[in-house]
């Protein structure tokens, strides 16, 4: 199947709204003009979107998705849910850290879990991850422990990880850096053969990003096997979609040449789904595939950030009535794939997580001051030496003045 006769296929899939649809006029200046702004979230003005588990947790059919969860088992579907509920309580942990001052920031994942866990665990061992700064959840599933994600944001490492162990790079800081790197691999892999594939997240505010825009030109060129995953909780920062683009987001991979699916991203069944589909595509030699996963940040963007300025109750009580962990443990229960004894050992298990991480984060040694020198340059370099050096002479000057101590 060619790109563009895949692409002709989006229509019938997802259908959308005419361009500025969503366009709804609005300023940040209070939160009561935010909120009428966008009191029909997810109502009929949005693009119609692939759902296999709707918010009361009844399972819809699906012709095009369900050949890719059919077979789900009760015990994967239970892996689902004890994986998002992990992750939600490590997350909780680390906001609760950051806030008696053990973080210089952290960056919440609430209300993504089904996004991020639904996607990571459509992955293969041998597929790359590049994420941004929120992919906890991802990195959970790619096998990386979650104390690793808090020295970075702790100021005593660059990461904690190594890349090539998990398959999962280093956290990326500069927005829409990644889908570049995402795509100059998967265009490597390629060359080498492999039939392995590779996934880049990023946000909507990540989307007007000019790098971003390279790495849908550069993927579709070169028919690269990368999956762009887009979360779009609605708010980049406190910019709303509609400051950024006419059309949905997913939209936008048509003018590029290759396909673009909108998930809904509260639904961890559907994510799981069509990442699957999508990661399908890219190992055939299919090319790239724009996911859009629309979900809802119910948190700040960071500790930094005040959402209550730029957003009203009414638009976050609608979402959390949405919640994904609810979604899929109304599913589980209704189906009786679990009962109150699984809930409970996992509750006990989240718990103990929590102190696990928070005794893991206080007892983290300060870094050797000399780290910042190492690995610059493969084989050294003359200034980066007399750096060091100067540096050791600044250290001892402490020492000098507090008597040798």
């Amino acid at each position: 199947m060619t790109v563009e006769s895949t692409a002709a296929r989006t229509p019938r899939r997802s259908a959308g709204t005419k361009a500025g649809s969503t366009g709804t006029k609005r300023t940040t200046s209070t939160t009561k003009k935010a909120t009428a702004a966008r009191k029909n979230t997810g109502k009929s003005t949005e693009p119609a979107l692939v759902q296999l588990l709707t918010p009361e947790g009844k399972r819809v059919k699906n012709a095009e998705f369900d050949p890719y969860v059919d077979g789900i088992t009760a015990e994967e579907l239970r892996g689902l849910y004890r994986d998002m509920v992990l992750t939600r309580r490590f997350d909780a942990e680390a906001t609760s850290l950051q806030r008696q001052g053990e973080l210089g920031l952290w960056a919440s994942l609430l209300g993504q879990e089904a996004a991020q866990i639904g996607s990571g665990r459509a992955l293969r061992d041998d597929d790359y991850v590049f994420p941004t700064y929120r992919e906890h959840g991802v990195a959970w599933c790619r096998g990386v422990d979650p104390t690793n994600l808090l020295g970075m944001f702790r100021g005593v490492n660059n990461g904690g990880w190594d890349p090539n162990g998990n398959n999962f790079h280093l956290y990326t800081i500069v927005i829409g850096s990644q889908t570049l790197h995402a795509t100059g691999y998967a265009m490597g892999i390629t060359k080498d053969g492999a039939d392995s594939a590779v996934i880049a997240y990023f946000g909507d505010g990540a989307s007007s990003q000019g790098d971003v825009a390279e790495a849908f030109t550069f993927s579709a060129v070169y028919n690269a096997p990368v999956v762009f995953f887009c979360q779009n909780n609605q708010w980049a920062i406190s910019e709303p979609t509609e400051k950024q683009s006419r059309v949905p987001l997913y939209q936008r991979a048509q003018g590029f040449g290759f396909p673009g699916v909108r998930v809904d991203g509260n639904d961890v069944l559907a994510n799981l789904a069509v990442t699957k589909w999508a990661l399908e595509r890219a190992r055939a030699g299919e090319g790239p595939t724009l996911v859009e996963a629309f979900t809802y940040r119910m948190g700040a963007h960071t500790t930094s950030d005040d959402p209550t300025r730029y957003r009203g109750d009414e638009e976050r009580l609608a979402w959390e009535a949405k919640d994904p962990i609810l979604r899929l443990r109304r599913y589980l229960e209704a189906s009786n794939h679990a009962d109150e004894g699984f809930f409970a050992e996992l509750e006990a298990e989240s718990e103990a997580l929590g102190k696990r991480v928070r005794e893991a984060v206080r007892a983290m040694p300060d870094p050797d001051h000399f780290a910042i020198f190492e690995n610059v340059y493969a084989d050294g370099h003359a200034l980066v030496d007399e750096e060091r050096a100067q540096f050791a002479a600044y250290q001892a000057s402490f020492a000098d003045e507090d008597g040798g101590k």
